[in-house]
């Protein structure tokens, strides 16, 4: 019982909100590029925000239902159809045995996500089920998702009848654009960009480079300069860590970044604003806005806060499809 990929996307893959706790032996955390985004549609379902999910690029999956389950698509907005027929992302939908959910086109967003209510059953390694393509571990056999895989059930979900299903308030949606303006805290070497450069980190536009994917987004725009040259030994990096490259260029890293860096590290995207920038594709644009420590903890709280009454609501309305 479970899912058949029958196309299988440009870039499919299982995911889940990372393998945390390693950093010290050299293992990134890796887990899903739009954390947010995964946590909703699991908290959607009445799944753990942490059961995995599928992950996908545009051109998206075209996947065949060999059991009957309930599901949450959130993320990008492909334009997801199930047996033709037009879904909304961000709702439960109940796909019968035999319907086949495929996607369209591109219309907001670059990364999709599909939970299904009772999750998925894959096996995890070192408590996640993320997939590392670098070290080939986790996931499906550490590889992206190919034609014919079959994706199990943890448990089956018998003919159900969604009435008034609950759906994500739109204070906790991620407000995505082509175009958004990020929050970031100032990193370890902040001060040691010079005046210009400081102004042209806050006050230019940066797009988002071709040699971008899941381990850091490179950013072409104005050259931030440093008050001197410098060289720094290796250090502790994060999902949002902004590094400012020998050339004047910056890098983002993402969801696949490795756990050391030497480049300076001049600010941080906040992790409220992570959906923001993991759903930029090549070509898209972002700019960012300096904000204070303590704000950054401030609207993590709020959000805690705000997920934690969804969780409650969501779990009594699972209640007739995973009992």
């Amino acid at each position: 019982m479970g899912i058949v990929i029958e196309k299988p996307g440009i870039l499919t893959t299982v995911q889940d909100l990372g393998r945390e706790g390693y950093r010290r032996l050299g293992i990134n955390p890796g887990g899903a590029m739009d954390p947010t985004a995964a946590k909703l549609v699991n908290i959607l379902l009445g799944n753990d925000e942490n059961d995995a999910v599928v992950e996908m690029h545009y051109p998206a999956a075209q996947l065949r239902f060999e059991t009957s389950a309930v599901i949450a698509i959130g993320g990008a907005n492909f334009a997801a159809k199930l047996d033709g027929n037009a879904i909304k992302t961000w709702h439960p939908v109940f796909a019968k045995r035999g319907s086949v959910l495929h996607f369209a086109e591109r219309t907001s967003g670059s990364r999709a996500y599909l939970a299904i209510a009772r999750g998925f059953g894959v096996e995890r390694w070192l408590g996640s089920s993320s997939t590392n393509l670098a070290a080939k571990i986790g996931g499906m056999e550490g590889r992206r998702l190919a034609a014919r895989d079959t994706i199990g059930f943890q448990k089956e979900t018998g003919d159900v009848t969604l009435t008034r299903p609950s759906t994500v308030s739109s204070s906790l949606l991620p407000f995505y654009s082509r175009f958004p303006t990020v929050r970031v805290i100032t990193g370890a070497e902040f001060e040691r960009m010079d005046e210009n450069g400081k102004a042209a980190l806050t006050g230019h536009d940066f797009v988002i480079g071709k040699a971008s994917d899941r381990m850091g987004f490179r950013l072409g725009g104005e050259p931030i300069s440093l008050t001197e040259p410098m060289e720094l030994l290796s250090s502790a990096v994060s999902f949002g860590t902004i590094q400012l490259l020998p050339d004047g260029q910056l890098i983002v890293l993402m969801a696949d970044h490795q756990t050391t860096g030497g480049y300076p590290r001049i600010a941080h995207v906040i992790s409220r604003d992570l959906p923001l920038l993991a759903q930029l594709g090549p070509g898209d644009k972002v700019a960012f806005h300096l904000i204070g420590h303590a704000e950054a903890e401030e609207l993590a709280i709020e959000f805690e806060r705000e997920l934690r009454f969804f969780r409650v609501g969501c779990r009594l309305q699972a209640r007739a499809w995973t009992s």
